[in-house]
């Protein structure tokens, strides 16, 4: 089995870790844009192009599906992918959680890019899945480059930025940039009210995960051993994995990944 993933940078690393606990002997391929990164403040019509060339060189290594571990890419992306892909390899994107926030009834923020903050795409997800329920669009600026980075620093100023833009009586958090979720525990530290029932965080990473196996029809396997290679693609090289992946857990956890025989 093999899956590939994509992204500008490292916020994929969420999705990719999320694979390799449900398939550890799943073969993984890592497609990033290292030259045309951040894609956040590309027009629309140059960030597909990135993306379809990303993608492109993930198919190249024959993979059995596609996840789009980028929200911004799967906004804007996602139908040029999986029309230049499908039904050959099957396309999964990212999409924010706010249906099942809007599910457990509380009020709810989500924290996103500035510039998908208020976009008509995300207005939309609200209008359609979180009618009647309270939501607050935080725009977190700085956060995602902060992660890319690995920049403590910056982090902690960006987290707190957004901390300060997030109403005290939220129940929940949906991480609407796929780099948050790195840094998951740091933003739920926070936000946590003292007194306040536990905050719940929603990512994406395990639903992208578990979707990407029932599309090529696998079933998981967490017990398997830990056999699947690794394969990193930097805007279509192949390379190793950004120094800064390294400091996250779920970059950490690729580590003992065999490298693929020539």
């Amino acid at each position: 089995m093999k899956i590939a993933l994509m992204d500008s940078g490292i916020g994929l690393l969420a999705a990719t870790a999320a694979v390799r606990r449900l398939r550890p002997d799943a073969d993984l391929v890592l497609s990033l844009d290292p030259d045309g990164m951040p894609w956040g403040p590309r027009t629309p019509e140059d960030l597909t192009r990135r993306a379809v060339a990303v993608a492109e060189a993930a198919a190249a290594h024959r993979p059995e599906a596609l996840i789009v571990g980028c929200n911004t890419a799967s906004v804007h992306a996602l139908t040029a992918l999986r029309a230049r892909l499908e039904p050959a390899v099957p396309v999964i994107g990212t999409v924010p959680a706010i249906k099942p926030a809007a599910a457990g009834g509380g009020p709810f923020a989500i924290w996103a890019t500035p510039a998908t903050t208020g976009s008509p795409y995300q207005r939309n997800l609200i209008e359609n899945f979180a009618d009647g329920v309270a939501v607050t669009e935080v725009p977190c600026f700085g956060l995602a480059e902060a992660v890319e980075h690995a920049d403590e620093d910056a982090i902690t100023a960006a987290v707190a930025a957004a901390a300060a833009l997030t109403p005290d009586d939220v129940t929940t958090v949906v991480l609407g940039c796929t780099h948050y979720e790195l840094v998951a525990e740091r933003i739920r530290a926070a936000v946590q009210q003292p007194g306040r029932p536990p905050l719940v965080l929603r990512g994406s990473a395990e639903a992208v995960a578990a979707q990407a196996l029932r599309r090529i029809g696998a079933q998981p396997a967490p017990e398997a051993d830990v056999s699947g290679t690794l394969t990193v693609l930097l805007s279509g090289r192949e390379g190793a994995l950004p120094e800064p992946a390294l400091a996250y857990a779920e970059g950490q956890l690729l580590l003992p990944a065999v490298t693929p025989t020539r």
